[in-house]
């Protein structure tokens, strides 16, 4: 799923064998997202050369680019979790890279909710993750079905309540 804070941003689902990191969004929140959307966004198409007055013209109204989308994991999901901080390590147990179970924690509205279970049963936030780790799908094949329709119910309900 995607947090709460995530539904102002465009969000797709993931697929299968996908390789995303975590990236914070400008909610400010942290989420996953593909590192072949974020290269798009961080190193835009070289431009060609120019003459000055198509250069200060783009300096005024420069190109404008698709936000990033925000990749929304189905709980149950199975993850790769790589490059796990130290910090996490020693708290929870667990080595560098683990297989974890992606899992809501909590169904209360308005909260961070999405978080991933390691095998000795601890749960972590997606929230206490470091901005850049890697996570690769592994299977979607045990994840809940999605109600694709109370998704979008819940992104309008968000989207009418942010303006």
């Amino acid at each position: 799923m995607c947090d709460y804070s995530l539904m102002a941003v465009p969000n797709r689902l993931a697929q299968q064998g996908e390789d995303l990191v975590a990236h914070r969004f400008p909610t400010g929140s942290l989420g996953l997202a593909s590192p072949g959307d974020l290269k798009r966004i961080l190193e835009p198409a070289p431009m060609a050369h120019r003459g000055l007055w198509c250069t200060v013209k783009a300096f005024f109204n420069p190109l404008r680019t698709d936000p990033v989308p925000a990749v929304c994991i189905p709980p149950g999901a199975r993850l790769r979790l790589q490059d796990i901080p130290v910090r996490l390590q020693h708290e929870f147990g667990v080595g560098s890279e683990e297989e974890v179970t992606f899992t809501q924690i909590s169904a209360a509205a308005n909260s961070y909710r999405d978080a991933v279970r390691f095998a000795n049963g601890r749960e972590v936030r997606l929230q206490e993750l470091r901005e850049g780790q890697r996570v690769r799908v592994m299977d979607l094949s045990m994840a809940e079905e999605l109600d694709l329709e109370v998704l979008r119910r819940e992104r309008a309900e968000f989207t009418y309540r942010t303006r």
